[in-house]
């Protein structure tokens, strides 16, 4: 059978023979390299009976230990970033400057959660009644899990699981069976770091596990990253079983662009948001909204840069875009592109006719012209190489398109125009905006989550409302006699 990608439970690689598998390819070349155990439902109890063992002691270590794990994992995912990086391209079919960057903004959040100390504070009020006090602590859930997409591999798991661990949780992570190797890698980095056994497990597979994590007892809380229908089933099942969920589903970003804009530097952004990573980003500018003349001026210098981008495999440095995921997303992006010319949008760059040696998965980046609302191209999350225009007489009529649009995740807006900007921003209903940042992801400092059908639940992904979601407040009222202090100690007082 080849290399078999297995579990890793109670911080150790799981080495019992899998029931089921399936097959892990190389996108650019479209072999396959390597199978993946799929777990059962016995499987998944064993990892959370680890976790949730594992729980009854690492909510009591103290927040100095957590932290030196954290700061240990965080040098050594920065040592090993090259190799992190390698396992997404390979599996994947990223570029390397794109896996590297995706390791650097997973790093960002380990750092931000090496600060937990400062951010599990609570608050404390004296003397609400005659010698009585109030105050508030956070405490953790328990055992969480984490369901990933496979467009990130590596980030999205690391936008849950350092925060999670630091709030004194334990976690189970359910990464995309297309692409698993990245999490057992940095399960063991987490091991290597002196993060105790059961902490950190790693069950692979399909629907069978997600399922059994959504209905075990012991499973806390949920979060998840993937497509909108999913999205919603994930919050709808694990609710229902009494479970914390936040659930960030799909976008249609659009990226409004007014005719006073920097036409050069709207290009360049707008070819880069819509094509890197081959268009597999959630983040991803999908809908350029040319306002007034603004189109007429942006469509020749898209094209123009189009037909400069190299594509190809990843592992070659001269590659600016990869391959996509798998054959069967391939014939659905490019299934896609027939609609759009089936339907009358102005197919200027077609991606299509692209060749390159090999049996890979490879789309060339498409580009459409005179697209409408009603259109299956602007309708649904293409998730591929595929950006469209849509031509629009003001600034009212663009926002008004955004408005109405079912997903809020991101938008951008191109324009030297301050007021127009600040006006935007106040205006739109979108939970993440750019002013002249065509991918506005949030810092770790900050939160990462849209409106509408592209988020359900409270709690938004990292920064803040990551630890809000991962930690539960309880209020302690208290009232003392006069303290008193005994025993002396002149030795200096540390943290243990």
């Amino acid at each position: 059978m080849g290399k078999l990608i297995n579990h890793w439970i109670d911080g150790k690689n799981y080495e019992r023979t899998a029931e089921r598998s399936g097959d892990v390819f190389n996108p650019a070349t479209g072999e396959v390299q390597a199978k993946v155990a799929f777990a059962t439902p016995a499987v998944v109890d064993e990892a959370v009976e680890s976790a949730w063992k594992a729980s009854q002691t690492w909510r009591h270590a103290s927040i100095a230990k957590r932290t030196k794990v954290l700061f240990a994992f965080r040098q050594l995912v920065d040592k090993h970033t090259v190799e992190l990086a390698k396992l997404l391209t390979l599996e994947h079919g990223k570029v390397t400057a794109d896996a590297n960057g995706e390791v650097q903004r997973g790093l960002e959040v380990i750092e931000f959660a090496c600060g937990i100390a400062d951010l599990s504070k609570g608050e404390f009020s004296e003397n609400v009644s005659t010698e009585v006090d109030t105050y508030s602590i956070r405490q953790p859930l328990g055992v969480v899990a984490g369901i990933t997409p496979f467009n990130f591999p590596a980030m999205v798991p690391m936008w849950m699981f350092p925060l999670a661990i630091a709030c004194g949780n334990t976690f189970i992570l359910k990464p995309s069976e297309r692409d698993p190797s990245a999490a057992n890698f940095m399960a063991q980095l987490l091991t290597d770091a002196g993060l105790p056994p059961g902490v950190f497990n790693v069950v692979h597979g399909d629907k069978v596990a997600v399922d059994r994590l959504l209905e075990h007892p012991k499973v806390s809380a949920i979060s998840f990253v993937g497509s909108t229908p999913i999205a919603q089933y994930i919050y709808e099942t694990g609710t229902r079983h009494g479970k914390r969920v936040q659930a960030l589903g799909g976008a249609k970003n659009h990226m409004i662009v007014l005719p006073d804009a920097d036409m050069e530097l709207a290009a360049d952004a707008a070819v880069s948001a819509g094509y890197g990573s081959a268009g597999e980003r959630c983040m991803a500018i999908s809908m350029l909204v040319g306002v007034g003349t603004a189109a007429d001026k942006l469509v020749p210098l898209l094209k123009e840069r189009i037909a400069k981008l190299k594509v190809g495999d990843g592992q070659d440095a001269a590659s600016e875009m990869g391959p996509l995921v798998t054959k069967q997303h391939l014939d659905k992006v490019r299934g896609y592109v027939d609609a759009g010319v089936a339907e009358g949008a102005t197919l200027v760059s077609d991606g299509r006719t692209l060749t390159v040696a090999g049996r890979g998965f490879f789309l060339g980046p498409c580009l459409f012209d005179n697209v409408k609302p009603n259109m299956t191209i602007y309708k649904d999350e293409i998730f591929g190489p595929v950006l469209s225009m849509t031509r629009v007489a003001t600034y009212a009529d663009a926002i008004e398109l955004v408005n109405k649009n079912p997903y809020a995740n991101g938008v951008a807006i191109f324009t030297n125009d301050g007021g127009a900007a600040r006006k935007f921003q106040h205006e739109v209903e979108v939970g993440m905006v750019g002013i002249n940042v065509p991918i506005p992801v949030p810092m770790a400092y900050y939160s990462f989550g849209g409106w509408k059908a592209s988020l359900f639940g409270d709690h938004h992904i990292y920064g803040r409302d990551g630890v809000h979601f991962y930690t539960r407040m309880k209020a302690v009222t208290s009232r003392w006699p006069d303290p008193s202090h005994r025993g002396v100690d002149l030795g200096f007082p540390t943290n243990k």
